[in-house]
């Protein structure tokens, strides 16, 4: 039984310790060749975005953060310290993260600067491209224009790097010799096992046990990069060793792997815990995707009436989101806000808003969200960065004001997606964006139903060359959607503080 938390009530300190026939068959009549190329619109030196409309113009990189909060008519709820049930202070979060990162996580500033050494590895990907798919556009033939904007082209493969340098930069500022985190795919972890490459700082990683067995090759880039990584739940804490004694064979959830890192980075001084989603610094740093997206946008001429994007804990979706809800909240532009989630993990659908804890063993501060319960372990679909029993309580909060809306879609209907998209765009996603693709095909498709030439705009946020075991099931016929029990997540949610607020 675990016996502490990062937190005391007087103290902030820890006080103890082949394919489907009907789709091969599609594929035989299609031919992908378009009868004319599309123009190619320069937007950094080493990026371009394929458009039909729209003259050369230069992107820059932002200079500033966005912080979606300093606009809402409504301010989110605060977190809650996990004994007192008080609103958390700056200070009881000092045992995990640097002072420079929770002046973030509280801020009600609208932008943020971006520090000059961030901005020069930012500079390394960004800014990243915008693409027109038209290919899968002939292939859809649907009269919709589809653009996604594609993160995949960091060093990582992800978007995980727009947070993963800034959270390791300022440590390093701090002074801080090792950080720890947790990660499901693996994205996050090779994200910030790159970050901390680059400043000499320690990295140890807590990778949820069914990711670490699917993706070998997400672990060896971790550890090639120089970090430590674990199978979670694992041996090494207590959160594990009391999960294993529930469930030996326990397929691990973010959730578990959280409460791992997070009681390590506790008990060590020289120790800082980071976090690749849910937490508002997070979002914030991830907010250069849709702020150079506005502008990619406008250098086109062109206005998304649907931006779609896939959710697990939230950060990709902010990301690309949030800027452009800035914008409708001033009334500038009007789109339909559209978040994602797998069928088997379903906390926006299917959770319920309440205070709950950021990991299963209990020891973060409560947070306001969506949520499946905290000690909910999902089924181990192959998108294990969505695998996460709550939402970001920011998104959250953007969801009960009614600014945008949420689907779920099953894996085998992602996966489908995802070998149109590689079959006519050439790109193979990673099984989570393959979310936003299934949604994005759904609403060309209907597209072609209504005759409505909409502009839809999705999130791509990484690449799937490390996930292709995934594809190796689903192209032979092996995978299969795997069920959310109501019973479970009933039973789960049975265990959540009961907090009037």
């Amino acid at each position: 039984m675990i016996t502490h938390t990062i937190f005391s009530a007087n103290n902030p300190l820890p006080t103890s310790p082949f394919f489907h026939s009907k789709v091969e068959k599609q594929w035989l009549l299609q031919s992908f060749a378009l009868k004319a190329k599309p123009i190619q619109l320069k937007v950094s030196n080493g990026c371009r975005t394929r458009a039909c409309l729209g003259s050369d113009k230069s992107i820059e990189i932002p200079h500033q953060w966005y912080n979606l909060i300093a606009d809402l008519p409504v301010k989110p709820p605060p977190p809650l310290h996990p004994k007192t049930y008080e609103p958390i202070k700056p200070e009881d979060l000092s045992p995990l993260f640097p002072d420079e990162l929770i002046k973030q996580e509280v801020t009600g500033d609208r932008f943020i600067d971006i520090p000059d050494e961030v901005r020069d590895i930012y500079s390394l990907w960004r800014p990243t491209p915008l693409i027109r798919a038209k290919r899968l556009e002939k292939l859809l033939e649907t009269p919709a224009r589809i653009y996604y904007k594609y993160e995949g082209v960091s060093p990582a493969g992800s978007h995980k790097p727009n947070s993963a340098v800034p959270q390791a930069w300022y440590n390093v500022q701090e002074g801080v010799k090792n950080v720890v985190t947790e990660t499901g795919a693996g994205q996050w972890g090779s994200a910030l096992a790159f970050a901390c490459s680059l400043f000499g700082l320690g990295c140890e990683v807590w990778q949820v046990r069914a990711s670490y067995d699917q993706k070998p090759y997400r672990r060896l880039m971790m550890q090639t990069w120089g970090a430590k990584v674990h199978p979670s739940p694992s041996m090494i804490t207590e959160a594990g060793q009391s999960m294993l004694q529930k469930d030996p064979s326990s397929p691990g959830s973010l959730g578990i792997a959280i409460s791992e890192a997070v009681e390590v980075a506790a008990k060590n001084a020289d120790t800082k815990y980071c976090l690749g989603s849910v937490l508002n610094h997070v979002l914030l740093h991830q907010s250069v995707i849709g702020e150079e997206c506005l502008k990619q946008m406008e250098a086109i001429g062109e206005t998304p009436d649907i931006i779609i994007g896939c959710t697990g804990g939230g950060s990709n979706f902010a990301g690309l989101s949030f800027p452009f809800i800035r914008e409708k909240l001033n009334k500038k532009i009007n789109p339909v806000i559209r978040a994602v989630e797998p069928a088997a993990c379903p906390s926006l659908t299917k959770g319920v808003y309440t205070y709950d804890y950021g990991d299963t063993a209990g020891m973060t501060p409560l947070m306001k969200m969506h949520t499946l319960g905290h000690d909910f372990v999902p089924d181990p679909i192959h998108a294990g960065g969505l695998r996460y029993h709550g939402m970001a309580p920011l998104i959250s909060h953007v969801y009960e004001l009614g600014l945008m809306e949420a689907i779920s879609i099953p894996q085998t209907e992602c996966f489908q997606g995802a070998i149109q998209f590689a079959r006519s765009e050439g790109l193979i996603p990673a099984p989570e964006p393959t979310h936003a693709i299934a949604a994005t095909i759904r609403e060309a498709l209907h597209c072609k139903v209504t005759g409505e030439a909409k502009v839809i705009l999705t999130a791509m946020c990484g690449h799937g060359h490390f996930d292709l075991p995934a594809y190796e099931k689903y192209l032979q016929g092996n995978m299969v959607d795997l069920s959310f029990s109501e019973e479970k997540m009933k039973a789960s949610l049975a265990n959540v503080p009961h907090i009037t607020a």
